[in-house]
């Protein structure tokens, strides 16, 4: 059985780092044999969260439309900024939206029973890494196996080449590395 991946960016920026960064990892999984498929939040915006809206409106069309990928695939690959020390409101909006449960559904449905790696990349010295804490907290209270290993690249503004590759090999090789480790354990874990 192949292992189904959905990889994305906590940001929505365009030349965001963080989304040339999961894009190298979701290549390490592909290389492994996953199936990947790579998305951009931007794609699936959603209003903060707001229990009113919600109770007056229900789940927006592109909350219902992110579950249903979410759902359909068995880990993720998430690449999280780093903002003020934690999570960017993009990532943690997405998550707080798609945990609602939906009609003939348990609750955090699309979350449980999911494995997933998860890397930053930013331009400080810690490369984003006390903001992977947070990720690591909030989507294993959700349900998700969240891999051990994980990367953080500092210097992130000078760690890309124009064409989204890594300049130093070895980082490169690392991130890949996450990548192919969530598509070796999802097939264990699937077969």
């Amino acid at each position: 059985m192949i292992s189904k991946i959905l990889a994305f960016a906590g940001s929505t920026r365009t030349d965001s780092f963080n989304k040339k960064l999961v894009k190298v990892a979701a290549d390490g999984a592909k290389e492994a044999g996953a199936d990947v498929t790579i998305i951009d939040l931007r794609d699936y915006q959603m209003p903060l969260y707001d229990e009113d809206l919600e109770k007056r409106e229900g789940l927006p069309s592109s909350t219902r439309k992110l579950k249903d990928l979410m759902s359909d695939h068995h880990g993720f690959l998430i690449s999280s900024p780093e903002y003020n020390s934690s999570i960017s409101g993009v990532l943690k909006n997405t998550i707080d939206w798609t945990s609602r449960q939906g009609d003939d559904e348990l609750p955090r449905s699309c979350f449980k029973g999911k494995v997933a790696g998860i890397l930053s990349a930013s331009p400080g010295g810690l490369g984003g890494l006390r903001g992977l804490v947070h990720v690591r907290a909030i989507l294993e209270n959700m349900g998700v196996m969240v891999i051990p290993d994980q990367v953080a690249i500092s210097k992130a503004n000078e760690a890309f080449n124009l064409d989204g590759s890594m300049k130093e090999q070895r980082q490169e090789q690392q991130v890949k590395k996450i990548g192919s480790n969530l598509a070796q354990i999802l097939l264990k874990l699937n077969n």
